[in-house]
């Protein structure tokens, strides 16, 4: 069963692009936290979502939050990725999508990973879940909106 708003986000422990472990719950009483899963690092969609992240991590900082991405891509792919196009938060590597799973985040066409962002409260709560596939630019003003009323 997919997680709701008002679920407990399922916790996780992930290596970053920097091979550093990186655990949800670690934010808990500190930040909200704004999970992007999206599919593959480097491809245009994916590209497009990060780089709006970026583009906004200022204001996103500026609520109290951090930013995580995920996927299942490496460390090793997260660390290009994130260098090509100087993304300065946190991307997690979800190999075998234990964590995509965890979310019951669904995929799109039965082909490929979803696109879907979770806002996390500063008790480890869902507030806000948006899905869209293929406006990946939308996840960051849902992501800001949502920030702006917790």
């Amino acid at each position: 069963m997919p997680i709701q708003v008002g679920d407990l986000a399922p916790d996780f422990t992930l290596p970053n692009q920097s091979g550093e472990t990186v655990t949800l719950s670690q934010f808990r009483g500190q930040k909200a936290v704004v999970l992007y899963f999206y599919p593959k690092d480097d491809t245009p969609g994916c590209t497009i979502e990060s780089c709006t992240f970026r583009d906004s991590y200022t204001d996103i900082q500026s609520t109290g939050a951090e930013v995580i991405g995920i996927s299942s891509d490496s460390p090793n792919s997260h660390r290009q990725f994130a260098a090509k196009h100087s993304l300065p938060f946190t991307l997690v590597s979800d190999e075998g999508s234990k964590v995509r799973n965890a979310y019951g985040v669904p995929s799109t066409l039965g082909l490929l990973p979803g696109r879907v962002t979770y806002i996390i409260d500063l008790e480890g709560k869902v507030r806000h879940i948006f899905n869209s596939q293929f406006n990946p630019k939308a996840h960051v003003s849902e992501a800001i909106k949502a920030l702006q009323v917790i």
